[in-house]
């Protein structure tokens, strides 16, 4: 079956806001102060920026379904190839219950009476992750022509929540004064342990740009619609992180910021002192549904990575047949469900909801940063495009290698606040080295298959 190109330039760049911005990390981000609005800065212009500009040139050039699958198997061939798709696809599998948790966290605020009783509940917050991951599984089982309405809304939920987000912060400030002192000061980065694992999820935030790529075969237009739809994109991702960072500073001091529902605590905080705390279920509403949104998004993408393994029959044939009628990569969809509903009970298993919420981000983090380290390295080696552009690749991609890297270092150190230090880096390592070594073997019993299959062709 052939693949449908669905996906217009309006949807395309939803695709990239919804893909490429979490509200969960302006959270983050002001729970660490003043100082992450430099931090902000510092990473979009060391890892989106590059990551742009070798994404585009790379997408440009191979156009292909697979995205840094394939670039990575054109540079260094089938191993690197599998091990690029395979790493970025096991990172989206813890990735799918800390956004889901951050889900949960903010939609308590809907029923803010009700809500209280719940927040610190493990099975509230597991039940509502599988609620939000069958959604998203089912709407893409269905196609890109059904998936990407669920992905649009997440865009402009996203964006919405964001708006009244910031609206809420300058009414908020003007009135009252900003909650917390933002000066050439506050706003300089420091080199404190919690300031280092910080900015490793600073790194992560900005990565997006290359979740599109995966769908190539189904873009209208993909050398026009990709480019074109990441520069319209970019401008409402920087006003996502930066300006919501400052609104949740102006509302909230960093101390009272809780990192997995911090932004409904800012818009609550706001509303309620403005006498306007009608608007605050509203505000959650919009969370979830972004969420959700992203869920759907990033499910679906990163599900034509098996699909793509299939065809190469590193996994088995299953994983590289469409549906006939919806066009969506079943098998793929419901393997990864299925593996991330067993993320969600891993990463809750022996800690608090705080505890898991930290583990399933750096576990994310940390595993995520390898197939970049691949991507990089895939432009650096091939280099495509006139020679005016071959110069601005190499230096993109330097940069970009270099801040992976050290991200990836920063990942692996624990939250400062853990209890058990010693569980938390052990499951988040863990995780990572489980999920590397399965792709090894994977990928070793898929060549195996494939020349046992050779042989028992028949000779004509």
């Amino acid at each position: 079956m052939r693949l449908r190109r669905t996906l217009g330039l309006l949807d395309v760049t939803l695709f990239f806001v919804v893909a490429g911005s979490n509200l969960q990390w302006v959270a983050t981000a002001a729970a660490a102060g003043p100082s992450s609005i430099t931090v902000w800065l510092i990473g979009g212009a060391a890892m989106f920026v590059p990551l742009s500009i070798a994404v585009i040139v790379l997408a440009s050039r191979y156009p292909d379904e697979g995205g840094m699958y394939v670039w990575s198997k054109r540079a260094f061939g089938p191993f690197a190839g599998f091990m690029t798709g395979w790493t970025y696809w096991a990172s989206n599998l813890p990735y799918f219950p800390a956004l889901l948790y951050f889900a949960a966290g903010n939609a308590l605020f809907i029923s803010a009476s009700k809500g209280s009783a719940l927040s610190a509940t493990p099975w509230y917050f597991i039940t509502v992750a599988l609620a939000g991951l069958t959604i998203a599984t089912v709407v893409n089982i269905y196609g890109l022509q059904i998936g990407k309405w669920l992905n649009n809304a997440g865009a402009v939920a996203r964006w919405s929540a964001t708006l009244l987000l910031v609206a809420l912060g300058i009414f908020a400030a003007i009135r009252f004064g900003s909650a917390t002192p933002i000066t050439r000061a506050t706003m300089r980065p420091e080199a404190h342990l919690k300031d280092v694992i910080f900015w490793s999820v600073i790194a992560f935030a900005w990565t997006g740009p290359e979740s599109i790529s995966f769908m190539g075969g189904e873009i209208k237009n993909a050398t026009r619609s990709v480019p074109i739809g990441l520069a319209i994109a970019a401008p409402a991702i920087a006003i996502i992180y930066i300006a919501g960072t400052v609104s949740v500073l102006a509302a909230l001091v960093p101390q009272n910021v809780n990192a997995s529902s911090g932004v409904m605590q800012a818009i609550s905080a706001a509303a309620t002192r403005m006498n306007w705390s009608a608007v605050t279920p509203l505000a959650a509403f919009l969370v979830a549904v972004s969420c959700v949104g992203s869920t759907s998004a990033w499910l679906g993408s990163v599900a034509r990575i098996p699909f793509v393994a299939g065809i190469d029959r590193y996994l088995p044939p299953v994983f590289g047949r469409m549906h006939p009628r919806w066009g969506s990569p079943v098998a793929a969809l419901i393997v990864q469900a299925a593996i991330a509903a067993l993320f969600i009970f891993l990463g809750q298993g022996g800690t608090s909801v705080k505890g898991a919420y930290d583990v399933l981000v750096s576990s994310t983090v940390l595993i995520t940063m390898i197939p970049f380290l691949l991507l990089f390295a895939s432009a650096l080696k091939l280099r495509p495009g006139a020679t005016s552009v071959r110069a601005l690749v190499v230096v993109a991609a330097s940069i970009g290698f270099l801040t992976t890297l050290l991200a990836m270092i920063f990942a692996g150190f624990p939250s400062g606040d853990d209890p058990n230090k010693t569980l938390a880096v052990v499951k988040i390592v863990g995780l990572t080295a489980l999920m590397v070594l399965g792709g090894v073997v994977i990928y070793l019993l898929g060549k195996r298959r494939a020349s046992l299959e050779s042989h028992t062709l028949p000779h004509t």
